[in-house]
This record gives C-alpha cells, structure tokens and sequence, in this order.
C-alpha cells in the first residue's frame, strides 16, 4: 500500500474492521502491547556478527517495548537466527544502515542523544543515567572490538554495567538485556512522556494485526474497495 499521511480515523476503522477476523484475547493483546510501545528510547547494533546476538538483540527490544532497532553493517550483515527470534523480528522495526556516521547523524537529527555501552572514564551507570534528559539511542559495539572510534568520538554519553567480581565485562547479549531492562524500567517510572503517540499506535496496531489476519489484503480490499 502506497506510504502515505492517514489520519487516526482511517486506521481506527480499518482496526475495528480487522478485529472482525482475529480472536477477541489476541486483539486485546495487541491493544494492551502497543499502548506500552516506545520510540524515546531505541537501540542500535553496530556490526553484529554472530546471529544468535542479533537475534537476542531483537528478542531485548520486543520484551521490553523498545519499537526500533538500527542495525549498522559495513562490514557484516545483521542476521537474525529464524530459531531464536522467533517471529519477534514481525514486532520490532528494524532499521539497517550502511555506515556509522551516516547512522549517527540520522539520530542525532531526530534528537537522539548518542550513548555508548562501553566502560569509559566518564560512564554512568543504569542507576545514574538520567532518561528524563531526552530521547537516547544505547549503542552497542561488535562482539571482539566493542565500540567504534567513531562512535567514541560521536557519543554525548557513555554507559556501563557494575561489575564486582572477576569478569569485567559480559557479552553483548547479556549486556543489552541488562541495559535494556534497566533503562525501560527507569522510564516507566519517570515523569517522561515516552509512549507512542495515539496516531503512532493506530498506526502500528494496524500493521499488526495485517500481520496476523491471513489475506489481509482481500479483506481489506473487500470492507473498503483498497488497492494494495
């Protein structure tokens, strides 16, 4: 379907049609999902090589209702193990980019502030980072080298997990599923107003549920004479 403005009345009466064809609980469902849905925080996984981690990345951000993932990949592809994710990768926006600054500057536009997961000598912690001072994107770096030069030198801020043993430092599959569910749950708690708007939701809760309903297009086709 062509990508363009809808108001939230055209995706509401297209909701409330779908909902005809779907179980009462798995519509439910998906109401009670998207109104817990986030875009003020997203995540951005910088040359992922092993699938089984890309795949953990995309299961952290469906768990925790983080809507967006940027996947940079210069130098490998961001794969995602069909066994592992298990159809959470039809949740989650995954967005792929070829470079690191061209990554970077796309965020920074938006007005996400750049936050890079790696011990560094002014990095906060998940109990010390501040989510109420805007938008952030948690960057992760690749599974040898961690964090880019680039990325380094671009961050506005850096992030790490305390450590009290031995090991100093987990691996980007345990990591983002710590930072993750810290920081997630440090919004909730917040004054901060990081839900998707109502028009974001209608919006997303439609392209669910064309998901979810077989022959969409049919249906849709037949209850409003759309060309797909």
């Amino acid at each position: 379907m062509a990508n363009t403005v809808r108001d939230k009345s055209w995706y509401d009466q297209r909701i409330e049609y779908l909902e005809q064809f779907m179980l009462p609980e798995r519509a439910a469902t998906m109401r009670r999902v998207v109104a817990e849905r986030t875009r003020y925080m997203t995540v951005c996984a910088e040359n992922t090589f092993h699938p089984q981690n890309a795949s953990a990345l995309v299961r952290h951000c469906e768990a925790f209702g983080v809507q967006e993932l940027h996947a940079i990949e210069f130098l490998c592809g961001f794969q995602a193990n069909l066994h592992i994710v298990r159809g959470t990768d039809k949740w989650v926006d995954i967005c792929r980019h070829n470079t690191t600054p061209e990554t970077i500057a796309l965020l920074k536009e938006r007005g996400y502030r750049i936050v890079a997961a790696t011990p560094h000598t002014n990095d906060l912690t998940p109990d010390s980072f501040d989510v109420s001072r805007g938008p952030f994107c948690l960057i992760f770096g690749t599974e040898k080298q961690g964090i880019s030069p680039e990325v380094m030198a671009a961050a506005d801020e850096f992030i790490k997990i305390p450590m009290y043993g031995f090991v100093e430092s987990l691996n980007v599959s345990a990591s983002a599923a710590i930072l993750i569910q810290s920081l997630v749950e440090k919004l909730h708690r917040s004054d901060v107003d990081w839900r998707l708007t109502p028009e974001e939701q209608s919006r997303l809760l439609y392209s669910w549920m064309r998901e979810s309903v077989k022959d969409d297009e049919g249906i849709l086709r037949k209850g409003f004479g759309e060309d797909f």
